[in-house]
């Protein structure tokens, strides 16, 4: 019997590729995002491509309450999502005393609530089934404190402390919560946050999209509860433990500032 998953930010990047992985093993998709000739584009595709369903859902998830109004509508059409996947997200550079509020609200939205409520929606009925895997996509960012995306580093740290928290509550359930955390990565993501200027990715050749959801399908699927992609950016991740935390947001502070 074939499997459906549900993927937010699915029309571009991460999102994007990890839908064509789950398309390749031959699951259904529900894809979610705000770009609905993107979202039909990939339809088709992967629909002749790997002869499955994939159906559409176009919603701003960045709104209060989006996560219901997309759980109300597979809840209507009695589809079973066997992996959520809350991939969505963005970021923003710029010291916090000059960036912009309502960005960085919609963001708070976005990468916490909206992600909190589709994981509490959707785990209840995989609780009930006692089948079902759950990815929240993090970042190397939720390891330290971020000076000049100082939000974005602490939603991220909300992704990976709750993601663990829940893994941990589910122990004796089989349904599994993996935190997958890839460092920069080559997306549309550097271009939404304003930071191509920043010395942690300019003129840095990056890993793909396809590498790493072809990396975090694989951490899914084994139930692996933290999966950070590529050996370097696990060493640096674990060597904030050891490293005074002061310390630790000049480093960041440094990477991150603009290339001269």
């Amino acid at each position: 019997m074939k499997k459906t998953a549900l993927i937010t930010g699915a029309s571009s990047g991460i999102g994007l590729e990890l839908a064509k992985v789950l398309a390749s093993k031959g699951d259904n998709l529900i894809l979610v995002a705000r770009n609905r000739p993107k979202l039909e584009e990939l339809k088709k595709q992967l629909e002749e491509q790997y002869k499955i369903s994939v159906l559409v859902i176009t919603q701003d998830l960045s709104i209060p309450n989006a996560a219901q109004i997309v759980y109300n509508i597979t809840n209507q059409k009695e589809i079973q999502i066997d992996y959520l996947i809350n991939n969505a997200g963005f970021g923003d550079f710029g010291m916090f005393y000059e960036t912009n509020w309502e960005k960085e609200h919609r963001m708070i939205e976005l990468n916490i609530t909206t992600l909190t409520q589709f994981t509490k929606l959707y785990l209840k009925d995989m609780v009930t089934r006692n089948n079902g895997k759950i990815m929240n996509v993090a970042s190397t960012a939720a390891f330290q404190p971020g000076p000049t995306m100082a939000i974005y580093y602490a939603t991220k740290a909300y992704v990976l402390h709750f993601s663990e928290a829940i893994a941990n509550e589910l122990k004796d359930k089989n349904v599994t919560v993996t935190a997958l955390c890839p460092g920069a990565t080559s997306t549309g993501f550097q271009s939404v946050a304003e930071m191509e200027e920043s010395k942690l990715v300019k003129g840095k050749k990056l890993p793909s999209s396809k590498e790493v959801a072809k990396y975090g399908y694989k951490a899914m699927m084994k139930g692996k509860q933290v999966a950070i992609h590529g050996f370097m950016n696990t060493v640096l991740a674990n060597s904030v433990r050891f490293i005074p935390r002061k310390m630790v947001t000049m480093i960041t502070r440094s990477v991150q500032d603009k290339a001269k």
